[in-house]
């Protein structure tokens, strides 16, 4: 009986949850559960997910970008300043037109970063994933600039 008793409030407690969500005004809220978050490959060691404004055209953007484990960019610049925080991992940063991931800087989850607009730097991840939040204006265009 104890045991009925436990199921079945745990499957109130759960209908009672998706209850409430379902009752959210759609012109008041919107939002997307991680599993719903459609990721990209971009074929270059990351994933990155657009969740607002589209990078690809003028105007605000917010963007999802994971680097996979031992892949990192090599020295480039945007057009514009981009506002960066990591929300998992641990991201290495680094500056200047020449790569060099052994004078990179670890930057954990939590910590927040400007990206200047056309000032050289590369990125990325070491030995494990890292998800950063990307806030940025469009076009998000990155420029070649490594020094051979």
């Amino acid at each position: 009986m104890i045991r009925f008793a436990v199921a079945l409030l745990a499957l109130f407690s759960m209908s009672a949850g998706m209850a409430a969500a379902a009752d959210l005004n759609p012109a008041a809220i919107s939002y997307k559960l991680p599993e719903n978050i459609p990721w990209a490959d971009n074929g270059r060691g990351s994933k990155s997910a657009t969740l607002v404004g589209d990078p690809s055209k003028s105007g605000l953007y917010i963007m999802l970008v994971k680097w996979l484990p031992h892949n990192m960019s090599r020295p480039h610049w945007h057009p514009h300043d981009r506002f960066i925080t990591v929300i998992s991992g641990t991201w290495w940063v680094g500056t200047g037109d020449k790569f060099d991931p052994e004078h990179t800087v670890p930057l954990q989850a939590g910590s927040f970063v400007i990206h200047f607009g056309k000032q050289i730097h590369y990125d990325g991840a070491k030995d494990e994933a890292v998800v950063l939040e990307i806030v940025g204006m469009g076009p998000a265009t990155a420029t070649d600039a490594e020094k051979k």
